[in-house]
């Protein structure tokens, strides 16, 4: 079983989310910054090392709701998302001078659900954290209580990250609690209770063990996180969910301590390779020059002036088929055009598109990483 555990000081991209009950303490309703430093100085040790970290976070409602003196239990819509107006900017303060104290840079993305599954918001949140990441920022996502309603009656910050992770195909998701992983039974009040440290398949038992939420400050219980871990592994990132209560969290997921792992069966780039080659509906077609196959065989981006006919109407983010110019299929891709823009730039070359469009858009028709070769689907 232990060959099995994945290390987290082999994986290139985390995300990590951290739940209120982690960062929030109960009692005072403050922030745990002795805590958060300690996390910090972690997540300082896995860049030295080249990875790129991500942090998706609660606790601006529990933060704010302490600054206006709201009443403990539940609390009406319009009272959370006021406490999570004021609690954001408490949050993303905090994060920014832990980080700056480490030599490094915060960035803070808000997004709902919604964003991550409507096409543009998708693509645009994409590409915002890639180039954050590139910089060497950290990003930290918050859900966007202020403005979210679902999000804040159900906590589907778990599911959140999860979303999150695979739109920026991560390796691993970290999901620090207040609880050390998954058991067989809710382990308070079950002494026969066994903690299951890898979880190879996500089955209708192991679904079935999930537990309600332990914590007045966390939203989303165990089964938010089988939730979410469904949607991690599926796209080819494993998940790990580990207490975080104590200093240096990840520290101690390296060093060994009791966590549980869900398996990916298939790498990030793998499993996303398949979902565009295989899980969507082409909306149009891209004719390419000898050149342009040339350069996507060696694993180019596809540029305007390497395209010379399209066909049908799609839009930003679609699916399109890339034939070379004897009609056979070399290619799949996501197109970074609505068919409009793209009819103006095909054949020119890239530096011409801001004359062309009146912005300065991409460079690429389709980025290699929004693009499966065609072969792929032989492998």
């Amino acid at each position: 079983m232990a060959s099995l555990i994945p290390r987290l000081q082999d994986q290139k991209r985390i995300v990590i989310k951290i739940g209120s009950a982690t960062l929030v303490d109960a009692k005072s309703g403050r922030l745990r910054a002795a805590w958060l430093q300690t996390l910090v100085d972690d997540i300082a040790w896995l860049k030295e090392q080249g990875k790129e970290v991500l942090i998706v976070s609660s606790g601006a409602i529990a933060l704010g709701r302490k600054q206006t003196n709201l009443p403990t239990g539940h609390l009406k819509l319009e009272q959370s998302q006021a406490a999570a107006a004021i609690g954001q900017i408490s949050l993303g303060r905090a994060y920014a001078d832990a980080l700056n104290k480490v030599e490094l840079i915060a960035g803070q993305i808000l997004l709902t659900l919604g964003d991550t599954e409507a096409r543009r918001p998708y693509l645009n949140a994409r590409a915002t954290l890639a180039t954050l990441l590139e910089l060497g920022v950290v990003p930290i996502v918050n859900e966007n209580d202020t403005v979210a309603t679902s999000e804040i009656k159900y906590g589907d910050n778990d599911r959140l990250a999860a979303r999150v992770a695979t739109m920026i195909s991560a390796d691993c998701l970290i999901l620090l609690s207040d609880i050390d992983g998954l058991y067989t039974a809710p382990p308070a009040s079950n002494p026969d209770a066994r903690h299951l440290p890898v979880i190879e398949k996500i089955t209708p038992e192991i679904e079935a063990m999930a537990g309600s939420a332990g914590s007045s400050l966390a939203k989303g219980g165990m089964t938010t996180k089988i939730a979410a871990a469904k949607i991690a592994v599926k796209a080819g990132t494993s998940m790990v969910i580990a207490n975080g209560a104590g200093y240096n969290p990840l520290q101690a997921i390296v060093s060994g301590a009791k966590c549980s792992w869900f398996l990916a069966k298939a790498s990030p780039i793998t499993a996303r390779k398949r979902w565009i080659h295989g899980s969507l509906e082409p909306h149009g077609m891209i004719m390419l020059d000898a050149g342009a196959v040339k350069a996507l065989l060696s694993g180019k981006s596809l540029l305007p002036a390497g395209v010379t006919r399209l066909e049908g109407a799609f839009s930003r983010g679609d699916a399109v088929i890339l034939n070379g110019p004897d009609g056979e299929e070399i290619a799949r891709g996501l197109v970074a055009y609505d068919r409009t823009e793209a009819d103006k730039i095909i054949g020119r070359q890239s530096h011409e598109i801001a004359g062309l469009l009146g912005y300065d858009g991409r460079a690429e028709v389709i980025h290699r990483d929004d693009m499966v070769l065609s072969e792929f689907e032989n492998r």
